[in-house]
């Protein structure tokens, strides 16, 4: 382990002598010394520190904008405050912006050693504590991804060993295989983790105003921009953002996001100046980027700044033997949600094995989550799964021959039926509330309110039975 170190702050020689000497007397650290903030500050962005000890009137740089400067960085060494007998009200500022301690002058040897022993003991109690902490949070996120394939662990590994840094990530895989979940575990197991996380969908947002949802606007910047807007950016300052969809992002925008990824800076729409961003980039899509690259779609000198480390989530096809464990931790969660008390049969456990999952882990969730609405007994069978994935029952006598239909006929009346049983069975959970039922859907209140009047659906029949 190596020594502790004592970085001294002051303008005088004559105190910086004295209080090495006193140190090397009492104390078993490292001390160096600076005659200035300025001095101090370079000296911390280039080497570590445990302690520094700090005058608070200085010309230049004076020991408070240093204590500012320090935090903003996000440091956590322990600083104390010197500060002449009177100037009290300064040295309680300077807790307030998170100084560990302050000692006056002229100040009793015993109690200034005193002092920056128990800074040298906080600090390193802190750093023991977030060590555990990132252990328990390790844990925890790691658990998120289910399964015990090869390829879910080595993906797993990997998210690990990028989260430490602060490079770009690409994450490419088919929708629904958990490409969002691996952006939230990089973003939770970095430094970054105190900080926001924020997910833009490039394909969602129209083309004409995604500049401006990225990089914000100033105040009549185009019609309609009445008012200064930071932008997401900003809003993920000292964070993580997610570029969800980035092969969607217009090639225009594209030349915009290298100089971001290069600069480290943002210009608002309207603005005369960029700004400084501490902002981690990770992007993800379900298309091909080479493909793109070579169709003239997407830039490839982006790519490659994106792409410093690619990760890729593997479909359920590429790992058969853990949609047992994840359907059965979806099971757990839902039964747990709904108050029910059911299992599944080997049968079913089968049948989703062998079934193919276009849409991958996200459709084997709402498979579960429907399934266990519509079945009637303890026990989950494959026909419970027909239902819920939008299939007429088969092999009972009465099951409608589709084949006399047209595909595009067959398929609305399967919509249809389904629809109609999985809406019926959500208003009957919620006593009618159109709200509760959206939400356990996992859609827009909107977009339910537009299915229930499609298909002639009345909520408020359900809120009369309540």
């Amino acid at each position: 382990m190596s020594r502790q170190a004592v970085l001294l702050v002051d303008d005088k020689k004559d105190m910086l002598t004295m209080l090495t000497r006193l140190l090397h007397t009492e104390l078993d650290v490292d001390i160096h010394c600076a005659g200035g903030g300025e001095e101090a500050f370079a000296f911390l962005e280039n080497n570590p520190c445990d302690v520094v000890v700090t005058d608070i009137r200085m010309p230049g740089m004076d020991g408070m904008e240093l204590l500012r400067r320090i935090r903003k960085g996000g440091s956590r060494i322990m600083v104390i405050m010197m500060t002449a007998y009177g100037s009290i009200d300064n040295a309680v500022e300077s807790l307030k912006l998170g100084a560990y301690d302050f000692i006056t002058k002229p100040f009793d040897e015993e109690r200034l050693v005193h002092v920056i022993r128990k800074g040298l003991e906080h600090g390193v109690l802190q750093q023991q504590t977030r060590k555990l902490e990132q252990r328990i949070r390790e844990q925890k996120v790691n658990e998120r991804f289910i399964g015990q394939s090869t390829a879910l662990r080595k993906l797993t590994e990997m998210i690990n060993l990028v989260a430490r840094t602060d490079v770009p990530v690409l994450i490419t895989g088919e929708t629904g295989t958990g490409k969002e979940l691996a952006a939230s575990m990089i973003h939770d197991l970095s430094d970054r983790a105190d900080g926001p996380l924020v997910t833009v969908n490039c394909a969602a947002i129209p083309e004409d105003i995604l500049e401006s949802e990225l990089f914000g606007h100033r105040k009549g910047a185009f019609t309609g921009a009445a008012a200064d807007r930071a932008g997401l950016f900003a809003a993920a300052e000292g964070g993580s953002i997610v570029l969800d969809e980035i092969g969607d992002m217009p090639i225009l925008l594209q030349s915009k996001l290298l100089r971001v990824l290069q600069e480290k800076k943002v210009r608002p729409l309207g603005a005369d100046r960029s700004r400084t961003i501490d902002v981690r980039i990770i992007a993800s899509t379900n298309q091909n980027l080479p493909e793109k690259i070579m169709a003239g779609k997407f830039r490839e000198d982006l790519y490659h700044r994106l792409a410093c480390v690619a990760l890729n989530t593997p479909p359920l096809r590429d790992i058969p033997d853990d949609i047992p464990l994840i359907a059965n931790h979806f099971l757990s969660r839902y039964t747990e949600e709904f108050g029910l008390e059911k299992t599944m049969s080997e049968q079913a456990r089968r049948y989703l094995i062998t079934r193919k999952w276009t849409g991958n882990v996200r459709e084997l969730q709402n498979a579960i989550k429907r399934a266990l609405i519509f079945s009637k007994g303890d026990e989950l069978l494959s026909e419970d799964f027909d239902c819920a994935l939008g299939m007429l029952p088969r092999g009972d006598g009465g099951s409608e021959e589709l084949c006399d239909l047209t595909y595009r006929e067959a398929k609305e009346k399967i919509l249809e039926k389904f629809t109609t049983r999985y809406m019926t069975s959500l208003l009957e959970q919620t006593g009618g509330n159109v709200s509760r039922a959206a939400k356990k859907a996992g859609i827009e209140r909107q977009s339910m309110q537009q299915l229930l009047k499609k298909y002639g659906i009345s909520a408020a029949r359900f809120r009369e039975k309540a």
